[in-house]
């Protein structure tokens, strides 16, 4: 089997757990490989995302690395053995390969928290906000470049609009509600779509408001994507060397915390509506 030259973040996600488990085990690559009658290089390139793994062969190491939690095991069979084609891939060599790991994620996530405090996050953006975001951000591209960009983020928005969505909650400051990324009546009409959605029982929209005292959390922005077990949950954080996939279980217990603590101190789903309200009628 040719080995793949790519692997997307869900496949890498895959292959460190199967090394975290082993490492727990505290058995070698080789004593794993031999316990399994295949060679080292094997179970390399499946701990490298190099190569697929079978259910049969997944629950084979997890049974040499005494791993007894069912649910976990389960699930990265499940990833494993998915063969789903997405929307996604017909991005590929289209846009960079972030876009289309972040889509994936979002696809199998059981949830999603996001926070943002100098942006609305993509998935409550209207199409004229994030024309106007990418093109200033990227102000080079060309018009194709940024329609590219503009088509791929609306269709992200289907894991909360589709029939069967998502859990979907959103911390959002103030200072984000306020920025004028586009003109008047864009920040009006992107006012109006947060508040519409935050009717949907699948959404939680929540405010931290500038009078907030004591609060001093806003490098605290994060998209979070729950799994099919807290363990393959993942935080995912722009930084200045791009987008970065966290899925350490210290990081993400972390994160959880982090998250809380800033639902604790937004303004309530109500209130919060109440606040969007008024905003609106400011414009």
């Amino acid at each position: 089997m040719a080995l793949r030259g790519e692997p997307t973040a869900r496949q890498l996600r895959l292959a460190t757990e199967l090394r975290r488990l082993r490492d727990a085990a505290g058995i070698t690559g080789r004593e794993a490989a031999a316990s399994l009658g295949v060679s080292s290089a094997q179970i390399s390139q499946i701990e490298k995302a190099l190569a697929g793994v079978s259910e049969k062969r997944l629950r084979a190491m997890a049974a040499n690395y005494a791993c007894s939690d069912g649910e976990l095991i389960d699930a990265l069979v499940t990833m494993a053995t998915d063969r789903t084609h997405g929307w996604w891939e017909e991005y590929q060599e289209r846009l960079p390969t972030p876009y289309l790991d972040l889509a994936e994620l979002e696809y199998h996530a059981s949830h999603r928290w996001d926070v943002d405090f100098l942006h609305i996050p993509g998935l409550l953006q209207t199409e004229d906000y994030a024309r106007a975001l990418f093109s200033y951000v990227n102000a080079e591209f060309p018009p194709s470049e940024v329609d590219l960009r503009v088509e791929h983020r609306m269709k992200r928005r289907v894991i909360i609009e589709r029939p069967d969505p998502i859990p979907y909650e959103a911390v959002i400051h103030e200072a984000a509600l306020r920025i004028r990324v586009g003109d008047r009546s864009g920040a009006r009409a992107q006012l109006a779509r947060i508040q519409a959605l935050s009717e949907a029982d699948h959404v939680v929209v929540r405010i931290i408001p500038f009078d907030l005292d004591a609060f001093a959390g806003a490098g605290s922005a994060m998209v979070y994507a729950g799994g099919a077990v807290p363990k393959l949950d993942t935080v995912v954080r722009d930084g200045p060397h791009g987008t970065a996939f966290v899925d350490a279980e210290a990081q993400l217990a972390r994160f959880r915390a982090l998250f809380r603590r800033l639902e604790s101190v937004s303004l309530d789903p109500d209130r919060s509506r109440d606040f969007i309200h008024t905003l609106i009628k400011e414009l």
